[in-house]
């Protein structure tokens, strides 16, 4: 195989680079198709799973008065339960901040609360002992012994937060996604509501729209349609959409429905105007990359253009001085 190599022109080479090229993009595209189709149906089986329980919600307080939470038999959450318990963190359970912050993380669930603070205790301790073990393990330690400890709790400190970190780094990645795709969103909604279509079925037809191009908000908008359909109030089913996503805009647009509902003022008007000044919010947004892009720009060039350009300019001369 080397000596046919040795042997090929660069021509050859060339062909079979591009070649090689040509079946990896093929692959890579593939993939992707296979992936987004795996996301797609992931999002719709949480969309349905999420109008199936509110449905078994709603058949549930029908028929009885008060609803038993039924307990979860997993041995993770119960480990999480027992840490809470023997730390006596019971109070941090009915936290809504945190429930919150977890649900615009896109981690939900009646357990979810539970397992983020006992992974926040069960990481700090783990951070203690191994900055303590690796400190300990050091042949030459220059400073005192109570030093290690010291060390150790600052190893226990950063895992304390570090779930915190990874948990506003998921909410940021969610939110950027969103808001890149939320101007879309609304002008489908808005064609959607003037072309006869009422606000459940709204939602319902912009998330099969946008399930491709954005999975996050698509799935977001599905929960507020199953939502819209079992909820008996739904200016509660709009605020939870805007405490779900975290968004400006989606605050904007679940105030504005409740005021249209609320007041009887046509949607399609309201929706419209909230339209056009997302539209103009995004436009505002690219001319002012736009007008930070030359300044953004003068370090690489000065360091990576200028340089080139000296040695194309000065370097024939240079070699026959």
């Amino acid at each position: 195989m080397i000596t046919y190599l040795a042997r090929m022109n660069s021509t050859t080479l060339i062909l079979w680079a591009l070649a090689c090229g040509a079946v990896v993009a093929v692959l890579w595209f593939l993939s992707t198709l296979v992936v987004n189709g795996k996301k797609s149906k992931r999002i719709r089986q949480v969309i349905t799973q999420h109008r199936g329980e509110m449905s078994a919600r709603q058949t549930e307080s029908l028929n009885r008065p008060s609803a038993i939470r039924s307990k979860s038999g997993t041995a993770r959450v119960e480990l999480a339960q027992k840490i809470i318990t023997g730390l006596k963190l019971q109070n941090l359970m009915d936290s809504r901040a945190i429930r919150e912050e977890l649900a615009q993380a896109g981690m939900r669930g009646h357990n979810a609360v539970a397992i983020f603070i006992a992974s926040r205790v069960v990481v700090a301790g783990g951070g203690f002992v191994l900055t303590l073990i690796l400190v300990g393990l050091m042949r030459e330690f220059p400073y005192p012994n109570y030093v290690k400890f010291v060390f150790a709790g600052i190893g226990g400190v950063v895992g304390f937060y570090l779930p915190k970190l990874l948990v506003a780094n998921t909410k940021a990645k969610r939110q950027t996604e969103m808001t890149a795709t939320f101007p879309d969103a609304l002008d489908l909604l808005l064609i959607c509501v003037e072309s006869g279509l009422g606000v459940e079925m709204a939602f319902t037809k912009v998330t099969e729209e946008i399930i491709e191009s954005s999975p996050i908000l698509a799935q977001e908008l599905g929960l507020t349609s199953a939502e819209l359909a079992y909820l008996g109030d739904r200016r509660q089913a709009f605020e939870n959409f805007s405490n779900r996503t975290g968004l400006p805009a989606a605050k904007s647009l679940a105030t504005t429905l409740i005021q249209s509902e609320q007041y009887g003022t046509p949607v399609g008007k309201a929706l419209g105007v909230l339209a056009q000044e997302k539209r103009d919010e995004r436009l505002s947004a690219a001319e002012r990359k736009a007008a930070a892009l030359p300044a953004k720009l003068t370090v690489p060039m000065i360091i990576f253009f200028l340089p080139v350009l000296f040695i194309v300019v000065i370097g024939p001369a240079a070699l026959q001085m």
